[in-house]
């Protein structure tokens, strides 16, 4: 499903006030990045101007993401797009994240639009790379970044409040032995298997990781990239030897922080798909982090949230995706 809706209405038309309208920037939203492809997200229009994002709980991957912060930062991802859209619009998006805690927790957001600027060049760079943004877990050419673009990705994810580090030498590689540790212990526990189960496969869905995305599997198991098979007879290749890698920081490690995370995430990743650049992803350790230890002692940029794989690699198939008149409810919404 393409994430690019022709904008048809007139100039300054409340974004929301149509079906089309709705669908134009929930499809946009829902191109969005998540954890084993889950798509944790619904929508509901509440009037001509507002939308509200909400947690789908029973997407919560119970095993990998029992306290919710990767299906946070997938929200979160989602409602970057959906503030582009709303951009594409000339509209700005003012955010409320987390409205009702107490009442409503899996209210993430209410995002109302409110007139604004026509987008700029650089909005409409981001929003044109939505549908072209992949997860790409293919051996990478190990040619290195060049020092600009990492700095455009940087200042990416500092304009959402989050700050992205390159991490090298020995800390790189004390990185990958930690991811690969935490994928032998997941690999080990049933649970788990059963979980990565659920959300695999080679049959037709609108959900989950496909068997074309999973990639080969490492020579030597560098870099350890998630298995989505394990145990299972697989095609395996030669990676980059050293990996350029970076981690994405936010300053405290709670709900508020996940879905800024995601959206700091999503605005780097666009960033670096208009560069030409591929990337992968890296949770195994989070995934491991007991809830007791999630009041530990941040270090100088705070909590850490995603680890990254940038690169230069081939041009990997997408992954479906759930038709917006799953994830939306359209009943307020005018014809058009």
């Amino acid at each position: 499903m393409s994430a690019h809706v022709p904008v048809t209405d007139p100039p300054g038309a409340p974004p929301f006030a149509t079906r089309a309208g709705v669908r134009r920037a929930v499809s946009a939203a829902v191109a969005a990045p998540s954890v084993h492809n889950t798509q944790p997200w619904r929508f509901r229009r509440v009037d001509d101007a507002t939308m509200e994002l909400y947690a789908d709980l029973d997407r919560l991957l119970i095993v990998t993401d029992p306290m919710g912060r990767g299906l946070g930062i997938s929200c979160g991802a989602a409602l970057f797009n959906l503030r582009l859209a709303l951009r594409m619009t000339g509209h700005d998006a003012r955010v409320t994240a987390l409205p009702d805690p107490g009442e409503r927790p899996d209210l993430l957001a209410t995002v109302r639009a409110v007139p604004g600027e026509p987008p700029e060049a650089g909005e409409r760079l981001l929003y044109e790379m939505i549908p072209h943004r992949r997860t790409n877990r293919f051996p990478f050419d190990g040619q290195p970044l060049p020092r600009d673009v990492f700095v455009k990705l940087v200042h990416a994810a500092h304009a959402e409040r989050a700050t992205l580090v390159p991490v090298t030498g020995r800390a790189a590689r004390r990185v990958l032995d930690m991811v690969g540790a935490a994928e032998d212990t997941l690999a080990a526990d049933e649970s788990y298997r059963a979980e990565l189960a659920r959300w695999t496969g080679s049959g037709v869905r609108s959900d989950g990781v496909p068997e074309h995305a999973f990639g080969p599997r490492p020579v030597r198991g560098a870099p350890p990239l998630r298995d989505f098979a394990p145990g299972a007879a697989r095609p395996d290749a030669d990676f980059e030897r050293e990996p350029r890698l970076a981690a994405l920081f936010t300053r405290q490690d709670g709900p508020r922080d996940w879905l800024r995370a995601g959206q700091a995430l999503q605005r780097v990743l666009l960033t670096a798909t208009a560069h030409g650049v591929a990337a992968s992803l890296f949770s195994q350790p989070l995934d491991l982090r007991a809830p007791q230890h999630r009041g530990d002692r941040p270090g100088p940029f705070g909590h850490v949230q995603m680890l990254a794989r940038f690169g230069y690699g081939p041009a990997v198939a997408e992954v479906p995706r759930r038709p917006v008149s799953e994830v939306v409810d359209l009943r307020e919404a005018r014809r058009g």
